[in-house]
């Protein structure tokens, strides 16, 4: 059995070794030659799987994708074929909501103010919208949902439509696919009109997809200097608009889900989903992949309070690091758009082993608080 994965999807061949030959390729690289004699094909975001791509590859039975995201699998395509087609919903949900709550954190602690002041908007509520609306109460943060899509199908009466939230939210946050067609597209669902309902003083957070925001409506609303955007996808990427970068409060390349846990977690639930399609027995588990993580334990000597939140957060994941890596390398690519593409795609295969905030133990009396911390995503260690 031959096997093409991604070269950047983690402990992809410690596991698809035991099922056959692996083949590790860059993934916007992968062609359809390289398919001719494939069995299975699994990819990241990067990787379009269309018509184009697997027409010919007649051994071709099974693509996954490590990914939340299904934008890039033509599924009318693979069934077409006979190709079971899968992807991993909900991998990235925790490094996702981690990515928006240290930029929020951050942004807090640089302007002086209170997050539980503040109103979060979330539009899309799937694992990720839901499980970051779930972190946030943790904290005391007030949010309001949008999701016209999961309202249609369940009915859901504690839902806003997107003009209510923005109207009403001091952080407005995306986390839906990209969807052109349908009741409810997304593509440039962030349109002028709605970049201008911002109030002065909001946040803008973009962690879905780059053309779920209009990027050049966003670089005219951002020229007014009133509001904040943190954008962690492009319009044109691996491009990036070097003049909008420069507007952003905090700019990332696409790794707002890339921490370690969501990426082993991904490769584990297609592997999963390959064995179950082939009827075999193998079975993984992230946590049984990943190592001990640089700090893992913390012991606290009184109870917490909100200002130690961001010392207990930083140890784990600090955003301005990953905004300060990519502006120096797209700035060192200038307007040169292979270079750009180049670095773009260097700084996501070279990405540092960023963990969860599960991966450290913070232990403690308890009457310290500890179980607001273990809602927020920290394993903690209560202590008599």
């Amino acid at each position: 059995m031959k096997i093409v994965v991604d070269e950047n999807m983690p402990y992809a061949q410690t596991l698809f070794s035991q099922l056959g030959e692996v083949v590790a390729l860059p993934g916007r690289a992968i062609r359809t030659t390289d398919l001719i004699d494939a069995d299975a094909l699994m990819v990241r975001s990067v990787t379009q799987v269309s018509h184009a791509l697997i027409d010919g590859a007649t051994r071709l039975r099974f693509v996954g994708s490590a990914t939340a995201g299904e934008d890039h699998l033509d599924f009318n395509a693979l069934h077409a074929q006979g190709i079971h087609g899968t992807a991993a919903p909900g991998c990235n949900k925790v490094g996702v909501a981690e990515y928006v709550i240290s930029a929020l954190l951050v942004l807090a602690q640089q302007q002086g103010f209170k997050l539980t002041d503040r109103t979060v908007g979330i539009v899309g509520v799937g694992h990720v919208g839901h499980y970051l609306s779930e972190r946030l109460a943790a904290l005391g943060i007030k949010t309001l949902l949008c999701d016209p899509p999961r309202q249609d199908r369940e009915n859901l009466t504690e839902m806003v439509d997107i003009d209510t939230l923005i109207a009403q939210s001091d952080v407005v946050t995306f986390h839906t696919p990209l969807t052109k067609t349908g009741a409810h597209p997304t593509y440039h669902l962030m349109n002028q009109a709605r970049l201008d309902a911002l109030a002065s003083g909001s946040i803008l957070i973009n962690a879905a997809r780059g053309p779920i925001v209009d990027n050049q409506a966003l670089k005219a609303r951002l020229a007014r200097g009133d509001i904040d955007a943190v954008l962690d996808v492009y319009e044109q990427e691996p491009e990036v608009d070097l003049a909008l970068m420069d507007q952003l409060t905090f700019a990332t390349p696409h790794i707002a889900g890339y921490g370690l846990e969501g990426k082993a977690r991904g490769t584990t639930m297609v592997f999963n989903a390959l064995c179950e399609h082939l009827g075999l027995p193998h079975r993984a588990h992230a946590s049984e992949l990943l190592p001990t993580a640089p700090i893992p334990h913390v012991a606290l000597a009184q109870p917490w309070q909100q200002s130690d939140l961001m010392a207990l957060t930083q140890l784990v994941y600090d955003i301005r690091r990953d905004d300060s890596d990519f502006r120096r390398a797209m700035h060192e690519a200038g307007d040169d758009k292979p270079a750009q593409r180049t670095a773009f795609d260097q700084l996501r295969k070279n990405y540092w082993d960023r963990r969860e905030y599960s991966a450290i133990t913070v232990a403690g009396q308890a009457d310290f608080g500890l179980q607001s911390l273990a809602k927020l995503g920290f394993s903690i260690e209560e202590h008599a």
